[in-house]
């Protein structure tokens, strides 16, 4: 049957739930009276607010009595249904401090809009963190005065937070990513504590070393705080339930922080946190955590779905950041590792080099004694055998130098002494050095040395090595042509051109030519032989000058190489300079000559005209050929060292006929004839 109240209020029909509400609701007990009494302009706001989808609130009279929507209920929350009909301002008032004032004006006529205001209500029974967005507008009455507050509003909570938890783990993960310590990430995390407060009150970061737990980081806690200690061991009872994480690996929940710890001040808010997210930090690879990240929670937002995620995105953020930080140490680890290493080969090539040096400067000076002798004058076989074995002596002992020098660049130790040097002079004389080789070779030789007005500051010898190290190099590659030497003044610097017409460079092998170690596969020279540290080193002892080294080339054309070193002595450390005079002969020292034999020696070597009979040596009688025999033995052999070929060749002579050849591609074509 219905109520007489609700035939008297047969205008207000529809509204849901809370239409039902209003319409059973004794208003004759409220300072807004009977609802037949109402007046035309209330009528019509509550009309009007109870057909809207929208949430929607109306507050009227002196005592902003409030009457409100279905759509309006979830931002009471629990408030609803006793809210209807209560004083706005009692209702609302944690709201009041940031809605206040837009509320009043609105009583004075003055309509307000707020977009995603920040306000904190008590609708959970705790002061929530919320954001609405909404307006104030007055509702007029028939006297022409404001009667009420038409109040549409939308909560917009989940948006800006998300918004603002998004923002702070991508700052966050931007800022730990590239970090190379714990420490470090700790500390960054540290660093953006005022930025995450909000979300995260506080945070502790504990390392697990066994089965114990190191506090690397911590924020938002008092260092001295029951929550923190530096170290747990697992099994004791910290309060913190690490061995259940342990077990489950799974991000969880520990609600019951005040029983736990007690009243532990932490975050931005009076409020003490009475819960916290306990995260396993996870490292690819691994089967146990590698630490736990403590996250608080706020203590004015409830741990929905939203925020538990929020947790779950930070583990991973956290956790990928530590793995970086253990791959990067683990690289360091490996690095350092083979640094060691390559110091103890450095040390062993050093001290090896010294022990070779040794020996093979009492076997060079001998031989060389020997072969110069003109009191006791050697049989032609002897000497030729003592030839081969002066030549390769001289050349094992460059091989020698060179590692030796390698080595101590590589070591570090490579000390340059820089002395005001006639470039020019020394130059054309170095490369005269080469001329007779070349020129055997049936080479064009073409070397234009300038005046470059003034001397230049290096080291002597290391200019030796650079020139006949280029030199070696045209002279093994060019098969035909010419090979140019050049050097002039560009600007505040000396150039030295070194160029050819060889075999050149394919474009992709430039870049690695100065690479130690590195040989140019298929490269068409008079030799295969090779140690790959030439070019390397060259380039460290033009480094050392503070010089440029480069090269162009063009297969099948040929190659340049340039060496540029400055003018001037400012590049040059005080202790390193020495006073020589620069009209000093080019390469009158013992060491230069014996460094520019041993390179004229190995180039000669190459050519085919080095290739001469040597003396047989004694062989026994009855393995000699029968001349009787009607099957001849014939023995092709290939090596690209002519005074191995030599060699193998006096052996086997005697006992066959013996065809020596460069290589494998001159060895088949010899078969191939016969």
């Amino acid at each position: 049957m219905v109520s007489e109240q609700q035939t008297k209020a047969n205008w207000l029909t529809g509204g849901g739930e809370v239409g039902e509400l209003i319409r059973a609701k004794d208003w004759s007990t409220t300072p807004l009276g009977p609802i037949e009494a109402w007046p035309q302009s209330l009528r019509t706001a509550v009309s009007l607010c109870l057909s809207s989808t929208f949430p929607i609130l109306i507050a009227w009279g002196p005592e902003d009595i409030q009457i409100y929507n279905d759509a309006y209920r979830p931002i009471c929350g629990p408030k609803h249904p006793e809210a209807i009909g209560q004083n706005f301002k009692i209702c609302w008032a944690t709201a009041l401090p940031v809605v206040g004032d837009a509320f009043d004006r609105a009583h004075e006529g003055e309509g307000t809009y707020i977009r995603d205001q920040r306000m904190f209500l008590d609708r959970y029974g705790y002061l929530e963190e919320a954001f609405m967005t909404f307006s104030f507008s007055p509702i007029g009455v028939e006297s022409g005065e404001v009667g009420g507050v038409f109040h549409p509003i939308s909560e917009t909570t989940d948006k800006v937070l998300g918004a603002r938890r998004t923002a702070v783990l991508r700052d966050l993960s931007a800022g730990i990513a590239k970090c190379q310590s714990i420490e470090e990430l700790c500390q960054a995390i540290t660093q953006r504590y005022e930025s995450i407060a909000l979300d995260l009150p506080f945070f502790l970061f504990y390392q697990l070393h066994g089965n114990t737990l190191l506090r690397k980081g911590v924020a938002g806690l008092e260092a001295a705080s029951a929550m923190a200690p530096e170290a747990i061991e697992l099994g004791s009872t910290s309060g913190w339930p690490f061995e259940a994480v342990l077990q489950s690996q799974a991000n969880t929940e520990v609600p019951d922080l005040l029983t736990r710890f007690g009243a532990q001040p932490a975050g931005p808010y009076p409020e003490i946190p009475t819960s916290a997210m306990l995260l396993p930090i996870m490292v690819v690879g691994s089967d146990r955590p590698f630490g736990f990240l403590i996250a608080g929670v706020s203590a004015r937002r409830a741990l929905d779905a939203e925020y538990s995620d929020f947790y779950a995105l930070l583990s991973n953020a956290v956790s990928t950041a530590v793995g970086n930080v253990v791959a990067y140490q683990h690289e360091q680890h490996k690095a350092e590792e083979l640094a060691e290493i390559d110091r103890a080969k450095t040390a062993f090539f050093s001290n090896v080099s010294h022990e070779f040096r040794t020996p093979l400067t009492l076997m060079v000076g001998p031989l060389e004694d020997a072969l110069a002798d003109r009191d006791e004058p050697l049989g032609d076989a002897q000497r030729k055998r003592l030839e081969v074995t002066h030549r390769n002596s001289l050349r094992l002992l460059k091989l020698v130098n060179a590692l030796l020098d390698f080595s101590r660049i590589e070591a570090g130790r490579a000390k340059a002494s820089f002395a005001a040097t006639d470039l020019a002079t020394l130059t054309e004389d170095l490369s005269g050095v080469f001329r007779s080789a070349i020129e055997k070779a049936g080479l064009h030789y073409d070397v234009r040395v300038d005046d470059l007005g003034e001397p230049v500051y290096l080291d002597r010898d290391m200019w030796e090595k650079i020139v006949f190290n280029l030199l070696s190099n045209a002279f093994k590659f060019t098969l035909s042509g010419r090979i140019g030497v050049t050097l002039t003044r560009v600007g505040d610097i000396a150039r030295l051109e070194i160029s050819d017409t060889g075999t050149g460079i394919a474009a992709e092998e430039l870049p690695r030519v100065f690479e130690r170690f590195h040989r140019i596969e298929n490269s068409q020279g008079r030799t295969y032989e090779g140690t790959g540290i030439g070019l390397a080193m060259i380039q460290e002892l033009v480094k050392l000058h503070k010089g440029q080294i480069g090269v162009t080339s063009t297969p099948g054309v040929g190659s340049t190489f340039y060496v540029e070193m400055p003018f001037g002595k400012e590049h040059v450390p005080v202790e390193s300079l020495a006073g020589i005079n620069p009209t000093a002969p080019g390469i009158g020292n013992d060491a230069a000559h014996t460094l520019g034999t041993s390179y004229i020696q190995e180039a000669l070597g190459w050519l085919p005209e080095a290739e001469q009979p040597a003396a047989s040596l004694p062989v026994q009688k009855a393995a000699s050929r029968d001349a009787d025999d009607v099957t001849p033995i014939r023995i092709v052999l290939a090596d690209d060292n002519t005074d191995m070929r030599g060699y193998l060749k006096r052996l086997l002579e005697n006992y066959a006929t013996v065809e020596a050849c460069g290589d494998g591609e001159a060895a088949y074509q010899a078969i191939c004839r016969e």
